[in-house]
């Protein structure tokens, strides 16, 4: 992966790139951004571009021994470290600093890779904060994470940090289709709910999710039709259904809880946007865009933005490991009771 091949993050790229023709590179990098934007892509781009034997322009050539190798993943000054059961262990970190006593094997910069560093433990944290504060000649540290908020201010002190955007929805869209032979309504449909996520839009269109998705919306839209006498009996239904087709409420499951969240999410999202008279571009499921604009007008703007928020803290309930089936239950009632009160 190098830097040509990443899709858009150009001014990350353009920052990167300078750093490196002055040749004052810093000994730690924070990449932040939404998951599935290409943080993880841009540092290997950067370990080749390092350690290229035949650059060009800023970026690596691709073809030459050193290039190979970090592509073929066999590099053995290129390393990347993943939380293990959630979590980058006090082991984990042990590992690395005990490599970094030595030089570069065969490159002249050896590059490691932290993801998601904001799931190290406090313990690995305050191990790893010691190796930034004294970092050995040759080595240079990226970290992604998503915010930095989410890192200890001293790890975070230590870094140069680079931003990176989420991608607009056209570009999303126009590569999946392209890359992965998707059509170009179901494209615009992931890129659309993808926030800007490659990765995101991506695992959306390579599962089950746009079948449930169409499922879930159509059940959402029937809510305010039923009788608030039916509205329990609806919501246990629902909740069990939702419980069977994936209890982990993992994210990304586009069948648990959590997926169906963020569809319901994103509905209530446009039905606000249908009500203040925006463009059916805002849209997010522009292909129910007659279906919102007509729902709309029968709810008042504040229960929308209640309803969305009530949404909201039901999936911040599943993060909690609440049980999914009493969050849903609840959370049906409560949309039921907001719906079409004019």
């Amino acid at each position: 992966m190098r830097f040509s091949d990443i899709l858009g993050q150009e001014k990350a790229q353009r920052f990167l790139r300078q750093v490196m023709v002055r040749e004052k590179m810093p000994h730690a990098y924070l990449f932040t951004g939404i998951p599935g934007v290409g943080k993880r892509s841009t540092a290997q781009a950067l370990a080749m571009a390092l350690n290229c034997l035949s650059p060009q322009d800023g970026d690596a050539c691709g073809l030459c021994g050193s290039c190979r190798k970090i592509l073929g993943g066999n590099a053995p000054d290129f390393h990347v470290i993943r939380p293990g059961s959630n979590k980058i262990g006090i082991d984990q970190i042990r590992e690395v600093n005990h490599g970094l006593s030595f030089a570069p094997l065969s490159a002249q910069y050896r590059v490691l890779v932290i993801c998601q560093a904001e799931a190290m433990t406090p313990e690995a944290a305050n191990a790893f904060l010691k190796t930034l504060e004294e970092p050995s000649p040759g080595n240079i540290f990226v970290l992604t994470a998503t915010e930095p908020l989410d890192l200890l201010p001293t790890i975070v002190s230590r870094c140069q940090k680079v931003s990176f955007q989420p991608l607009p929805r056209g570009v999303v869209a126009n590569w999946i289709s392209e890359k992965k032979g998707v059509s170009q309504k179901e494209a615009d449909i992931v890129a659309g709910l993808s926030g800007g996520s490659i990765g995101r839009a991506l695992e959306m269109a390579e599962n089950e999710f746009l079948e449930n998705r169409e499922r879930w919306l159509e059940r959402i839209a029937e809510l305010p039709g039923f009788p608030r006498t039916e509205a329990q009996g609806v919501a246990f239904k629902w909740a069990e259904e939702i419980k069977a087709g994936g209890t982990s409420g993992a994210q990304g499951s586009s069948l648990g809880p959590a997926a169906v969240l963020d569809i319901w999410k994103s509905w209530y999202r446009d039905l606000l946007l249908a009500r203040a008279k925006m463009g059916e571009h805002s849209f997010m499921n522009r292909d129910f865009s007659q279906s919102l604009k007509k729902m709309s007008m029968g709810f008042k703007i504040k229960n929308l933005a209640k309803s969305f928020f009530l949404i909201d803290r039901a999936a911040m309930d599943l993060m909690e490991n609440r049980n999914s089936a009493l969050v849903f239950e609840h959370l049906v009632l409560e949309l039921r009771a907001l719906a079409g009160r004019l």
